[in-house]
């Protein structure tokens, strides 16, 4: 496992703490403040953590982990273009950010007023989020894994319009990738709240409004498995360590027994906090894989993702195949 990551960036900055009068608990000029009253690091705040840089690093940057400002400026400019649907020509299918043509059935949902992406790469300019392994992508996966990954796209190929137990957790309004655990960013709502006690820490994701109570002990764990698992925070130093594990595998393969989960989140001045995790799954990856990107203070306050209140596509998707079983008319995945 590689080592470099946030903590090469917060050295320098906890040296010159040490060296320098006692931080206080308000900066000056605004921000966070650096201490709780009880004096632990400050990472309570509403962040954004929306971002151009992409998970995995794409193909053309291969062999480099950052890029030059004027590098980095046009592929966000190209990036920003590209991934743009008010651009998005429905006929052709052109710019293409994913998006299916009509012919191929496809609709968009959203214009772009309803994105948050992100306008520019992390301040580094770094070509990925994953930093280990050092090529920037994820480690292959087992066979095992893939073979499972085989078996479900074929059966939801085949089931999908079945039933609302067929469809995702996102599209149940239950569990989303973006609200973690671990945190990746997304198309929009890449918003957070955290906040914290003596004795806890929580992390309140915009979407799903999702919170997640870390308790900072070793209190004994349920003897049962959670979608987001079970988390356990502890300090060390100006780090806070989670320790995630006892997922339940809900089918995205990506958690599931055996997973074990590390973030760590340092401050690194009054607006920014670093967020770094390691996910180990030896049952989906051949090796563990780890992720940086940083929490930055945003304007708060996060709104309420009322996704079953308002969102009626689940019932418009399953009411729609059956219309369509009645005419004797395929259903198209």
């Amino acid at each position: 496992m590689r080592k470099t990551g946030f903590a090469a960036l917060v050295v320098p900055a906890i040296v010159l703490t040490f060296a320098a009068p006692p931080v206080p608990a308000q900066p000056a000029g605004g921000g966070m403040p650096m201490r709780t009253p009880d004096g632990q690091p400050h990472i309570s705040g509403v962040f954004t953590f929306r971002t151009l840089t992409p998970m995995q690093r794409p193909a053309r940057f291969e062999g480099q982990e950052t890029l030059s400002l004027e590098a980095a400026a046009a592929f966000e400019a190209s990036e920003r273009t590209r991934q743009n649907r008010d651009l998005f020509d429905p006929e052709t299918g052109a710019p293409n950010a994913g998006y299916q043509s009509r012919a191929d059935g496809g609709v968009l949902s959203y214009n772009e007023f309803w994105y948050e992406r992100g306008i520019e790469l992390t301040s580094d300019k770094r070509t990925s989020l994953i930093i280990d392994p050092p090529d920037g992508r994820y480690p292959p996966q087992t066979e095992t894994a893939r073979q499972a990954g085989r078996e479900r796209a074929a059966y939801r190929r085949e089931h999908m319009y079945d039933s609302y137990e067929n469809r995702s957790l996102g599209d149940r309004c239950i569990m989303f990738g973006k609200s973690g655990p671990p945190i990746r960013p997304g198309a929009y709502n890449n918003n957070l709240m955290i906040f914290q006690t003596a004795d806890h820490v929580v992390i309140l994701t915009e979407q799903a409004r999702q919170a997640r109570i870390i308790p900072l002990d070793d209190a004994g764990k349920p003897g049962f498995e959670q979608l987001g698992g079970v988390s356990r925070g502890r300090w060390e130093g100006e780090t806070l360590v989670i320790e995630t594990t006892q997922f339940r595998d809900w089918g995205n393969g990506r958690t599931g027994p055996g997973v074990h989960l590390v973030e760590r989140l340092t401050r690194l001045d009054p607006d920014t906090v670093a967020y770094e995790y390691t996910l180990t799954d030896p049952s989906t990856y051949t090796a563990p894989y780890t992720v940086m990107l940083p929490f930055r203070r945003t304007d708060g306050p996060i709104f309420e993702y009322a996704c079953h209140e308002g969102n009626i596509g689940l019932y418009g998707i399953l009411a729609g195949a059956r219309n369509l079983e009645r005419e004797g008319r395929e259903l198209r995945p």
